[in-house]
């Protein structure tokens, strides 16, 4: 048993294959149209045979409503996994991305949460 997809849910995936190619830095894997929506993938430049990451159009209404109760509670839908915390917060401010908390030490981890443009928040942590 392994990993091969998840998924982050998000309202627009145009916005979001930007947000995540160009500012988090990952590179599309599939991109295959499915009527109104794309079956679309990214995965990490270092591991492109790895998990890939489905920029799932929000189709089902309850998804969105779940959604934004997350956000709204401040609770980070997933987690990426960085070298150095700080390093990427910097350069990511400097793309214009919005931090809800700083690289902030907790126990063996650092984390930063951050927002995605699509309605999620994302937290980013070094081990």
């Amino acid at each position: 048993m392994r990993i091969n997809i998840t998924s982050v849910m998000v309202d627009d995936q145009a916005k979001a294959l930007k947000f995540y190619t160009e500012v988090l830095g990952f590179v599309t894997k599939v991109d295959v149209p499915l009527g109104e929506h794309r079956w679309l993938t990214v995965v990490s430049p270092e591991a492109q045979a790895g998990t890939e990451l489905l920029l799932e159009p929000m189709g089902f209404a309850p998804s969105r409503v779940y959604q934004k109760a997350l956000f709204d509670a401040g609770i980070p839908l997933t987690a990426f996994g960085v070298d150095d915390c700080q390093a990427e917060y910097e350069r990511m401010l400097k793309l214009g991305v919005v931090f809800r908390s700083k690289p902030t030490p907790m126990g063996p981890v650092i984390v930063a949460v951050f927002e995605d443009t699509c309605g999620n928040l994302l937290q980013m942590v070094q081990v």
